[in-house]
């Protein structure tokens, strides 16, 4: 049994802020590896600006080189969309492995508008950790007010595998200002470089096009 972390997002671009919440997450909840679900598109972001999957991927695995950390586009395998499809695709797949969702402050403040976010805290236990600007709107959120009676003390995050979920983990964390919309708008065509890589995915062992 291996002990997964799984962060979903565009990674557009993946950046050290993302690294470095990885890293820490990883130490945390005491994880063998954790997964970047580099998403081929999020319902809830707009596709103008994004960067091609195989570039984005490409960019994520160099960010994460020397890590226990990889970089996958496996929900295009999967042909799922959705978050609560993805992960129970994932579970189906990996039924040795034991999994936890990792999201930001940011995301919980929107994760009412989720599909089926209630399906998703009863799959797995969730971690999520804070975001400079993020955090009062998170606790005010409207699936905050439901998750709150789930949530577990911190000082017991390593302990995930023995929760039944919902579960909900709250991970402090030192602040970290980057972001990929800063990054984009500094360098808007910063995929450039990835243009004609061929990337393999570590799960599945395809081709991502």
């Amino acid at each position: 049994m291996k002990k997964i972390g799984l962060l979903g997002g565009s990674f557009n671009p993946a950046h050290g802020g993302h690294r470095a919440i990885s890293l820490f997450a990883i130490q945390a909840l005491e994880l063998d590896e954790l997964w970047w679900l580099v998403s081929p598109g999020n319902p809830l972001k707009p596709r103008r600006g994004m960067a091609p999957l195989a570039a984005r991927v490409a960019h994520a695995r160099k960010v994460a080189r020397r890590a226990p950390i990889r970089a996958t586009a496996i929900e295009t395998r999967l042909g799922t969309r959705y978050t609560v499809d993805t992960l129970k695709a994932l579970q189906a797949r990996y039924p040795r492995d034991r999994f936890i969702w990792l999201m930001g402050a940011d995301n919980l403040a929107q994760f009412g508008q989720w599909k089926n976010w209630r399906g998703i805290a009863r799959q797995m236990p969730i971690a999520v950790i804070a975001r400079p600007g993020y955090d009062d709107a998170a606790r005010g959120s409207g699936a905050m007010a439901w998750l709150r009676r789930f949530v577990r003390p911190a000082r017991q995050g390593a302990d995930w595998t023995d929760w039944r979920p919902p579960a909900l983990v709250l991970l402090r964390f030192r602040p970290d200002p980057r972001s990929a919309t800063l990054l984009r708008q500094a360098d808007p065509l910063w995929h450039r470089e990835y243009e004609h890589s061929r990337v393999r995915d570590p799960l599945t062992r395809r081709m991502i096009v």
